[in-house]
């Protein structure tokens, strides 16, 4: 069986687990936070979550969880057989990663946790924001869902990222990051009213005390 190691507040964490039950694949998880330890190091060589350990070892980086995954073969696909359109569910994950995902994270100490972002970054966030929403726009294809009329794991990538995106822009910056959008809106409310997605959302939300309260005291320590 594998065993899911991470934290359920992690975001990319996250992603994998809603793979891991979409497949309907059995795993075990395993409560870790990230660890700047030889330990840990050991299974994540930058110290991250999540990490996937499997029966030869164990596996870090969502993309290659995720694409590991898909190799076993066991459960639902996440990825289309197509060659041409397996292409293009990977570079939707892709950009939705490096010009959504990453941007928005340069403001999570402001939009989360109440610290002081420098205006500079905050300036070059809100330009890749809206750069990379405007790039999701004209890729995506939002037939209900971001690569056609299939779930996969561009799905995945954008319920976990836009969702956060969102958050910083309406927090940091006041903007309605999806306003003249409606299709991504229509698409994170079909997403969000998944029993999986759900459960998910339920585990982050008992977990967020306890992941506040070692962020604080690692800010103290």
């Amino acid at each position: 069986m594998f065993k899911l190691h991470g934290f359920a507040v992690s975001n990319y964490y996250n992603m994998v687990k809603l793979a891991l039950l979409e497949k309907g694949m059995e795993f075990e998880e395993v409560l870790a936070f990230a660890e700047k330890t030889p330990e840990f190091y050991a299974k994540s060589p930058r110290g991250k979550v999540p990490v996937l350990e499997v029966e030869q070892g164990f596996i870090s980086e969502t993309s290659a969880i995720l694409e590991h995954l898909e190799a076993c073969g066991s459960g639902k696909a996440l990825l289309p057989a197509e060659p041409f359109a397996r292409a293009q569910v990977r570079a939707l994950m892709r950009e939705i990663e490096l010009y959504i995902e990453l941007p928005a994270r340069m403001c999570y100490p402001e939009a989360f946790f109440g610290m002081q972002v420098p205006d500079a970054i905050k300036e070059r966030t809100k330009a890749e924001l809206l750069d990379g929403f405007a790039a999701l726009k004209r890729h995506g294809r939002f037939s209900p869902y971001v690569a056609g009329d299939t779930f996969t794991l561009a799905d995945i990538y954008f319920l976990y990222s836009v969702d956060l995106a969102c958050a910083v822009g309406k927090t940091v910056f006041g903007l309605d990051l999806l306003a003249g959008f409606p299709q991504a809106a229509q698409l994170l409310a079909k997403l969000n009213g998944n029993a999986n997605v759900q459960a998910i959302a339920a585990a982050k939300e008992a977990q967020m005390p306890e992941f506040l309260a070692m962020i604080k005291a690692r800010a103290q320590g």
